[in-house]
C-alpha cells in the first residue's frame, strides 16, 4: 500500500476511534483557502440553492480537501487503501437557534443491518470557524453500535462537539448518534459531509501500527457502558484476523446460562453477552443461533452480532438458518456470513441462490455479502450480475458496491454494469460507474471514459452565467 505523504493515524487515534467511533481532527490549509471556500458556498446558496450531489463539481477546489494528507490518511487507517466516496453528498447549513435531533444517518434512504465493523464512514467538514455558539455537530460518543438511544434529547451526558478553526472536521463511524446542535449567532454554519466506503477487506493494519495486542484508549470517557471484547475484536478484524475471537474463552455452563439470559437485556448489556459468547466455543455459538431464531427481534439482531464474529464454528449453523421462513433472521444469517468472509466460503452457493428470494431486504444483504466472500468468485459475479437487474434499486446499487470490492475478479460483469450506467436510480448509476474504476480492465475503463464525457457537468455554467466566457 502506498502511504507516502499521508499522515496515517496512529495506534492511540485509531483505538479511540473504535471505542468513541469517532475523532476530531484539522487540515492546515491558510485561512485564504477556507475564506475563498466560504465566499462561494454562500455565493452558491444564495443563487442556486444547495448544490447536494454536485457539491464536488460546483465548488472545485473542494476537492483539494479530500486529498488532504490528513483527510486520505484518516480514511485509508480506518477503510484500508482505495476506499471509494459515496456520490451522495451534502452542504448542510444551519443557523437555528434549536437543535436538532438525535439520528443516524440512513444508507440513502434505504435501511440495513448496521455494521459493528468500520465499513462505511463519514467526514463532516466545517470551512469556518466554529466555535460551540455557532452550532458545529453534536455526537455522542461510543454509541456507532447502538441500535436505540440510551439518553433522552435534552439530555445528553457526554456529547463531543465538532468545534473549531476553519478546516476542522469530524471523521466518524457512519452509524454513530449525533444532531445538529443551536447557532445562537445566527451566522452562517456549513457542515460539508461526504460518505466514504471500504472496498478491500482488511489483511493488515492500514494505519501506523506499532503494537498487536489491542489495549483500551489512555483517556476514555464515554457516558456508556464499555464493551472492552468487542473493541478488542474490532481492532483484530481491522488488523485481518477474522474471527480472532472463537474459543477464547472457557465455557462454563451456569455462566453460559446467564450470557444467555442477557440476550433480552438492555443493548449494551446484550452486546456483551453475545461477543462473550462468540467468544465461548460450540457452546457459545450453539446460544447465539438459538437466540438468532428468536422471535424477539432485538435477541436475534444481537445475536446475528455475535455469531458474525464467532469463527468457523458459527458456519453451519448460519447456511442452515438461510432456510427459515422468517426474511429477517434469514437475512440477519446471511449478514453475518458475510462479516466471517473467506471462514464463510461454503455459504457462496447459498447466497447466490437468495438473489431469487421474494424479500428485498434479504436480496440486498445477499449481495452485500458475496462482495465480501473470498472463494467460488465466478459464481458470486454472476450473481452479482443478474441482480443488477433486480426490480429494487437498493439491491442494484449494493449489487455494483460488491462488484467494486471484487476488483478485477468481477471482469465478467462488464457488459451488466455497461447497461448499469444508463439506471434510471442515480446511485445505481454512479456507483456502476465506480465498479467499472475498479475492475479496471481495458473495455471497463473504455465505457467509463464514454460514460464520463457524455455526462460531464460544467461546473461554471449557471443560470447567470450560461455560455460566456
Amino acid at each position: 500500500m502506498e502511504t507516502k505523504g499521508m499522515q496515517l493515524l496512529t495506534d492511540e487515534q485509531m483505538r479511540t476511534f473504535i471505542a468513541q467511533g469517532f475523532l476530531i481532527l484539522k487540515t492546515d490549509f491558510p485561512r485564504e483557502f477556507h475564506e475563498h471556500l466560504v465566499a462561494q458556498l454562500n455565493s452558491v446558496y444564495e443563487e442556486e440553492g444547495n448544490p447536494g450531489n454536485n457539491l464536488l463539481p460546483r465548488i472545485r477546489e473542494l476537492q483539494q480537501v479530500f486529498d488532504h494528507p490528513v483527510v486520505t490518511g484518516a480514511l485509508t487507517s480506518v477503510l484500508g487503501p482505495n476506499y471509494m466516496m459515496h456520490a451522495h453528498r451534502h452542504g448542510h447549513y444551519n443557523a437555528s437557534s434549536k437543535p436538532g435531533g438525535w439520528h443516524k444517518d440512513s444508507y440513502w434512504g434505504y435501511s440495513r443491518l448496521r455494521n459493528h465493523h468500520p465499513h462505511w464512514a463519514m467526514i463532516m467538514y466545517f470551512p469556518q470557524d466554529t466555535p460551540v455558539e455557532l452550532g458545529p455537530t453534536g455526537i455522542m460518543p461510543g454509541t456507532q453500535n447502538y441500535e436505540t438511544r440510551t439518553f433522552e434529547d435534552d439530555e445528553a451526558p457526554g456529547e463531543a462537539l465538532a468545534s473549531g478553526e476553519a478546516g476542522t472536521f469530524a471523521l466518524i463511524h457512519y452509524d454513530i448518534w449525533h444532531r445538529s446542535t443551536p447557532n445562537v449567532l445566527g451566522q452562517p454554519r456549513y457542515m460539508l459531509k461526504f460518505e466514504f466506503m471500504r472496498t478491500e477487506m482488511p489483511k493488515a493494519p492500514s494505519w501506523d501500527n506499532q503494537m498487536v495486542a489491542w489495549q483500551k484508549p489512555a483517556e476514555l470517557n464515554l457516558p456508556i457502558a464499555a464493551h472492552d471484547l468487542m473493541w478488542e475484536e474490532t481492532w483484530n478484524w481491522l488488523s485481518g484476523r477474522v474471527g480472532s475471537l472463537a474459543g477464547t474463552m472457557a465455557a462454563e455452563p451456569a455462566h453460559l446460562k446467564t450470557l444467555t439470559e442477557q440476550l433480552g437485556a438492555s443493548e449494551p448489556v446484550a452486546i456483551n453477552a453475545a461477543y462473550e459468547l462468540a467468544a465461548s466455543g460450540k457452546a457459545g455459538v450453539h446460544s447465539l443461533l438459538l437466540g438468532l431464531q428468536s422471535d424477539n427481534r432485538d435477541i436475534s439482531r444481537v445475536s446475528a452480532y455475535g455469531l458474525s464474529v464467532a469463527g468457523a464454528d458459527a458456519v453451519p449453523g448460519l447456511i442452515a438458518a438461510l432456510q427459515h421462513a422468517d426474511s429477517e433472521i434469514v437475512a440477519r444469517a446471511v449478514f453475518a456470513l458475510g462479516e466471517l468472509r473467506g471462514l464463510a466460503a461454503d455459504a457462496v452457493p447459498a447466497l447466490a441462490a437468495l438473489l431469487r428470494h421474494p424479500a428485498t431486504l434479504v436480496r440486498h444483504t445477499a449481495v452485500d455479502a458475496l462482495g465480501q466472500m473470498e472463494a467460488q468468485l465466478d459464481l458470486a459475479v454472476a450473481a452479482l450480475s443478474g441482480a443488477l437487474q433486480d426490480e429494487n434499486a437498493q439491491v442494484r446499487f449494493m449489487a455494483s458496491l460488491a462488484l467494486s470490492r471484487l476488483g478485477r475478479a468481477a471482469e465478467a460483469a462488464v457488459p451488466q454494469l455497461e447497461l448499469a450506467l444508463g439506471d434510471e436510480n442515480r446511485y445505481v448509476r454512479a456507483h456502476a460507474a465506480e465498479s467499472l474504476n475498479y475492475i479496471g480492465t481495458e473495455r471497463a475503463k473504455q465505457s467509463l471514459i464514454k460514460f464520463l464525457l457524455n455526462t460531464r457537468w460544467c461546473p461554471t455554467t449557471t443560470k447567470a452565467n450560461a455560455f460566456y466566457p
